[in-house]
């Protein structure tokens, strides 16, 4: 077995050192941005878009044309046919907290009040497992993220193998 030269024992390490910086970074900057929600509604004006946090539901109204943030005078929902207390939050998103850890396939029904135009919006919750915090949509997109990196690392070390098997043959 032949020993690896210092250059390529470096060039190793250098490629590890920059994925993992590549990896911190794109978790501390999926951990500040706010979470993508999947659209549950949509009507001609308005989409709905919904997905579960650590307490219960976050929903997000947007613009259908220019996808801006609705401008709501009024917000009534509903889930299972229960009506919900409904909290506006300071990002213009709105809470709504859910005495159950699960939102598996629930039916959702928000009645929305936005330029003198009354609205009714429903569609199904689809929850990704228990619904914790965990599950949110951030940490979903944090794991998403990080797979493709580790695809990008394997190609990157499948790259680097390749090389230094071609150059050791050559020489």
């Amino acid at each position: 077995m032949q020993c690896v030269s210092g250059l390529n024992s470096w060039l190793a390490a250098g490629v590890l050192a920059c994925s993992s910086l590549l990896c911190a970074a794109q978790l501390g900057a999926s951990d500040s941005a706010p979470a993508p929600l999947p659209p549950v509604a949509h009507s001609a004006l308005v989409t709905l878009e919904a997905g579960p946090a650590a307490a219960g539901l976050v929903l997000r109204l947007r613009h259908t044309a220019d996808d801006t943030p609705v401008a709501v005078t009024d917000l009534t929902v509903s889930v299972d046919g229960k009506s919900q207390l409904a909290m506006r939050r300071a990002d213009g998103s709105w809470f709504v907290p859910l005495s159950k850890a699960a939102l598996a396939d629930d039916r959702l029904e928000v009645v929305v009040t936005h330029d003198g135009i009354r609205e009714v919006l429903g569609g199904r919750v689809t929850g990704e497992g228990s619904g914790s915090a965990r599950n949110a949509g951030g940490t979903a997109s944090v794991l998403r993220d990080h797979k493709q990196m580790a695809w990008w690392i394997l190609n990157i070390a499948i790259v680097l193998i390749a090389a230094i098997a071609i150059s050791r043959r050559l020489s």
